[in-house]
């Protein structure tokens, strides 16, 4: 049911909102070792959506999109013990993930099976990734308490840690914005800045202490990131500061946030079971409850057909929301638990990682 509702120079500069520096970081050369393995051949599982009445995307490529009930789900297994956290898609055809579990980055070629591991040095719990215009990495590294860069190969990694006035935030996830400057969110209670050019770092507060986890970028390149323990959701203004928006439903655990391609920000609540709808041009909300009993949605991610996908831990599940029709369909995970934690995609293609089953997981959305 829808409702609607009108390295290693650190920077410590006081300003108004956290810390800032007018002098760069200098990222710090991290020794790294390189391990390629070939797993078991590339699964292939087809499974039964449950659906309401079948929906037709619209088409914004030229291949044709897939019904929901033609949709498979193709399965990558990965090193056992890696914990796989979240994916990014490589320019070179590979995915990128964090191996949390093992202090790595990993790199999936998806037509051989193979999978490459980069060490991140010791300590490392890397957690977000995504991908620049270089083809680069950057990974938001909780154990390092810095965001770290991968050049594409995977063989040159470079740490910008946190200033020493911010230590054990609990990076989580990364954005760029339309300017080019790489924002972040730790979920210990601040959000920050780094100029991959300059290295200029800058950290703030956010509202209401703990809580800032996913993040998105509009195709505006505005900057709006999900607080989990404050229940709202923020958008950052061009002086740094954060304008508090509020989700319908009180304590609804906002975790995870996704623009769609018109600037709308769907938001993932944990707490209350939803998928909701941020309009900036409009300032309104609309919110969808998923099905099943006891959802509890983590991920959230639009396609470049503005599908909205979701995971749900409550029933172990994918779900495909399509706003028009306002049509849910759920997709059974491969392994239970799959724990997806996270969604990304290119074009005809959506992305999660089982961290709870080593594994990666594709749906293709073209024919």
């Amino acid at each position: 049911m829808r409702r609607s509702v009108a390295t290693l120079m650190v920077l410590s500069i006081a300003a108004c909102t956290g810390t800032t520096g007018d002098a760069p970081l200098i990222p710090v050369t991290v020794a790294t070792t390189v391990e390629t393995t070939s797993p078991a051949p590339t699964t292939t599982q087809e499974q039964a959506p449950t659906t309401s009445t079948p929906a037709a995307a619209t088409s914004t490529t030229d291949s044709p999109a897939l019904a929901p009930e033609d949709l498979v789900v193709e399965s990558f297994p990965v090193r056992s013990g890696s914990g796989p956290h979240d994916v990014a898609p490589a320019l070179d055809g590979g995915v990128w993930y964090t191996a949390q579990a093992s202090g790595e980055l990993g790199w999936l070629d998806p037509v051989t099976g193979e999978t490459r591991h980069t060490d991140l040095a010791s300590g490392s719990s890397p957690h977000g990734v995504i991908v620049d215009g270089a083809g680069t990495a950057w990974v938001t590294d909780s154990g390092l308490n810095a965001m770290v860069a991968v050049d594409p190969s995977g063989v040159e990694v470079n740490a910008y840690p946190l200033p020493e006035d911010r230590p054990g935030v609990n990076l989580n996830t990364a954005s760029f914005d339309g300017e080019g400057m790489l924002w972040f969110t730790g979920q210990g209670g601040v959000y920050g800045r780094l100029d991959p050019v300059t290295g200029v770092m800058t950290v703030f507060d956010a509202p209401d202490g703990q809580g800032p986890y996913g993040i998105t970028t509009t195709p505006a390149g505005d900057i709006y990131y999900a607080s989990l323990a404050g229940s709202y959701v923020g958008a950052i203004n061009d002086d740094g500061s954060t304008t508090v928006l509020e989700p319908p439903t009180a304590e609804q655990g906002a975790r995870r946030v996704w623009s769609d391609s018109q600037g709308r920000v769907w938001v993932s609540e944990w707490n209350a079971g939803n998928l909701s709808r941020y309009t900036p041009q409009t300032e309104t909300w609309d919110t969808w409850h998923l099905p099943g009993d006891g959802p509890q949605p983590y991920a959230v991610f639009v396609d470049d057909r503005d599908i909205v996908w979701a995971s749900d831990f409550g029933s172990n599940s994918i779900v495909r929301f399509d706003p028009t029709t306002e049509e849910f369909h759920i997709f059974a995970l491969p392994h239970d638990p799959g724990n997806v934690r996270q969604i990304l995609g290119r074009v005809g293609e959506v992305w999660f990682p089982e961290s709870a089953a080593d594994n990666l997981v594709l749906i293709r959305t073209t024919g």
